[in-house]
């Protein structure tokens, strides 16, 4: 078996707490070591019952485990991340939109030795977009379609004065680039955001944003016309009970993406 490596979360919420309860009850290879979350004294009483509590601590303490992950609200995320970077750890964002603006960390994490490992999230076939970037891609486009109430909240609607909550038919309230997807959409668009990363970028990677009330479940559908395939794929999440920005699927790809990094085999890449 490989070293055991410390895991950090930051962020009890949808994700990190069924993160945390997971790797609680015990993961090959992987140790909760530390938590991190804006009510500390909530955070404390969530992990209070684990069987091995883990430390609970400031964002940037978290730190000095081997691994980083964000689970936290994109307010917190330049915080979180320049602290795992500048350790030189291990960093796995779930608001990978967040990081579309702040390229920079890349080029930090060069410097410093660390990783940053996006994982596939509420998403679906990103092997076959990066292998299919490898070779020549015309284009690469995602369709969202959400619950109104999934939607609630976010910036572009507020700046637009588009009330979802009014919506009684499918409609379609963002089209543009990947990019500015995340930035008007930074709870609800992390799969866009991880797609553009796997494929052309997000300059290139068009996002389709649609308010249904004929929709249960959080959908999204890929389109990709490269030199080696034509790629469609669609995916219908169930949302979480306690996000509904998030589907249930989410935290279960954070952990499969944190056994890779320590399992003897390995699928994907």
């Amino acid at each position: 078996m490989a070293q055991e490596l410390t895991v950090g979360i930051a962020g009890l919420g949808a994700i990190g707490l069924h993160l945390a309860r997971t790797l609680d009850t015990g993961v090959e290879g992987l140790r909760l070591a530390a938590v991190s979350a804006r009510d500390l004294k909530k955070a404390q009483a969530n992990v209070g019952g684990f069987k091995v509590p883990p430390m609970v601590v400031p964002n940037a303490e978290l730190a000095a485990c081997d691994i980083v992950v964000e689970a936290a609200p994109a307010a917190a995320f330049e915080e979180i991340a320049t602290a795992a970077i500048e350790a030189g750890k291990i960093f796995v964002p779930s608001s990978v939109g967040a990081l579309l603006p702040r390229m920079h960390l890349v080029d930090r994490a060069k410097q410093t030795g660390a990783r940053i490992i996006v994982p596939t999230g509420a998403l679906l076939g990103l092997d076959a977009v990066r292998a299919a970037a490898e070779g020549e891609v015309e284009s690469v486009t995602i369709e969202t379609r959400k619950p109104p109430r999934g939607l609630e909240g976010a910036p572009y609607l507020k700046q637009h004065a588009i009330d979802v909550g009014a919506v009684t038919t499918a409609t379609c309230v963002f089209k543009g680039n990947a990019f500015d997807a995340a930035q008007g959409f930074p709870a609800n668009v992390n799969v866009a955001a991880a797609l553009a990363l796997a494929g052309i970028g997000p300059e290139r990677t068009m996002v389709e944003i649609w308010a249904d009330p004929g929709v249960t479940r959080n959908t999204h559908t890929i389109r990709v016309e490269a030199a080696a395939a034509r790629l469609t794929m669609t995916i219908e999440n169930v949302p979480s009970e306690e996000n509904p920005r998030t589907g249930k699927i989410t935290p279960l790809s954070i952990v499969a993406c944190l056994r890779g990094l320590t399992s003897t085999l390995k699928v994907g890449s």
